[in-house]
């Protein structure tokens, strides 16, 4: 056995983060390249994800590239693999994490007799689909190699049903909010892609984990901040470092044997 600071060094891995220009994307490739990591950021936002990558390599002194990747398509994910994996080497971690509210978040939010179905699909298309999208790509090119390492972002109403009460003058960039259906059924279908994939590719040497966050604060109002701090066992809500760092030991050796599971950094919300 070696050092154990070791399990962490990852340094020469070439890391790929869905959703990597935004609040917890940002950070888990902060986590990675801090750790060593080549790092794209893959994001539909390609301005962002440009310049989450020139923070990179300008803090930590490694390559990083951005890229714009639309995963609900298929041959997008092919040509973002192929750079990938031409300009850094091939893909040994990939943060499946991208996600979206959809464009109106009047629709987003509307309340389960008002739900339009056109919405519900075309979130799901980004949140469950192309999770499985991206995985299908890059974990069978994986799999192949014999070796990788693949974390899922689910969520706490992926495994448990939200207090309804929390929302009672709650607002999200100033408009009432609420957890939508859809969000939840997402969430909760990556729990179950990440333990069909985790046994799936356990003997060809990939690792299969799902990540679930606690709430970050992220353009909520104090009575949001108040109601869901009270809930939760820790009396706050989360930092965006500390859902990293728990991406940051399913990603790395010091988990490497753990497979199939789902690792809650809740402050103990999912304990109650």
């Amino acid at each position: 056995m070696g050092s154990y600071r070791d399990l962490y060094d990852l340094s020469g891995r070439v890391a790929v983060v869905t959703g990597g220009a935004g609040i917890l994307g940002s950070e888990t490739a902060a986590a990675l390249a801090d750790h060593g990591a080549n790092v794209a950021v893959v994001d539909i936002n390609a301005d962002g994800a440009a310049e989450t990558a020139a923070n990179l390599t300008a803090t930590y002194d490694v390559p990083a590239i951005g890229l714009a990747c639309d995963i609900t398509n298929a041959a997008s994910i092919a040509m973002m693999q192929e750079r990938v994996e031409s300009e850094l080497g091939p893909i040994r971690i990939l943060h499946n994490n991208a996600a979206t509210k959809g464009p109106d978040l009047a629709k987003m939010f509307a309340s389960v007799p008002d739900y339009d179905l056109e919405t519900w699909r075309s979130i799901m298309a980004v949140n469950l689909d192309g999770l499985f999208l991206v995985a299908q790509q890059i974990g069978s090119a994986m799999a192949e190699r014999g070796v990788g390492e693949i974390v899922q972002t689910s969520s706490i109403y992926g495994t448990m049903g939200p207090d309804q009460r929390i929302y009672e003058g709650s607002e999200y960039l100033g408009r009432p909010i609420n957890t939508p259906p859809v969000y939840s059924a997402s969430k909760g279908g990556v729990v179950g892609l990440t333990l069909y994939l985790a046994t799936y590719w356990a003997s060809a040497g990939v690792r299969v984990n799902a990540l679930t966050p606690g709430g970050i604060s992220s353009g909520q109002n104090d009575v949001f901040d108040a109601r869901y701090s009270a809930r939760v066992p820790m009396g706050r809500m989360a930092k965006a470092s500390e859902i990293a760092a728990g991406f940051l030991f399913l990603a790395s050796d010091a988990s490497s044997y753990i497979t199939g599971q789902n690792l809650h950094v809740d402050g103990g919300l999912s304990a109650w």
